[in-house]
């Protein structure tokens, strides 16, 4: 069963949130509510999420402060957020949500079906770097078993092995046509995380291929070390 990813909805205004979920619920993803800055942060204390819409006009702590507080923490830095905002006060309000750290910056009213698609691009994202760290955790478990078993007690490593490279291609295959969607006209952050993934992908696929089974060590050869 494939996991849901969670995108979470901060406004202070229960109207705009049911709008927003009546919206991205075809997407088929866990919404999160939050009616405010710290109740934002409060549900990242314990959920990951693939996407944020923060508003920028709330009452106390305010979008980009919210913001700020996301990007200062280690576990929530890298998370995408789109701000929602009615006023438009002109580039420098714009330039102010960029440099808190918002991939992107939309005006009310949007349209739904851009909104849907720019969160989709950023869902899809997050599934595929999901699966690459199970793919990699798979791949250090391997590790770490030839390690301490030895060769009698490695259980069939070439076939582990093949197994995570059969994983490993259909993640890459996943990666690449989400990367041939991604055209000039997507969203700048997007295209750089799908490059982030790729080279992530691409350093797996290496340390996969250096694995040679008969080695003598669990079928594994390890690198040379420093």
């Amino acid at each position: 069963m494939v996991q849901k990813a969670k995108i979470l909805l901060v406004d202070d205004r229960p109207e705009n949130l049911l709008a927003l979920e009546a919206i991205l619920s075809a997407l088929d993803q866990t919404l999160v509510r939050a009616a405010s800055g710290e109740e934002a942060l409060k549900a990242l204390l314990t959920d990951d999420f693939a996407v944020i819409l923060l508003d920028v006009q709330m009452p106390g702590m305010d979008g980009f402060e919210t913001a700020a507080h996301i990007k200062r923490r280690e576990r929530t830095r890298d998370i995408p957020i789109i701000f929602l905002t009615a006023i438009n006060h002109g580039p420098h309000h714009t330039f102010r949500g960029y440099a808190a750290g918002a991939v992107d910056y939309i005006s009310k009213p949007f349209d739904p079906w851009v909104l849907r698609a720019k969160v989709s691009v950023f869902v899809e994202l997050y599934m595929k770097n999901c699966q690459l760290r199970e793919q990699a955790a798979l791949l250090r478990l391997q590790l770490e078993q030839g390690a301490s078993t030895g060769v009698n007690g490695a259980k069939e490593p070439a076939g582990l092995l093949a197994e995570l490279s059969a994983r490993l291609a259909a993640v890459e295959e996943q990666a690449e046509a989400l990367s041939k969607q991604l055209d000039e006209s997507a969203d700048a952050a997007a295209v750089a995380t799908a490059a982030h993934l790729e080279r992530k992908l691409t350093g797996l696929r290496r340390a996969l291929d250096a694995l040679e089974p008969g080695t003598g060590d669990g079928g594994v050869r390890y690198p040379p070390q420093d």
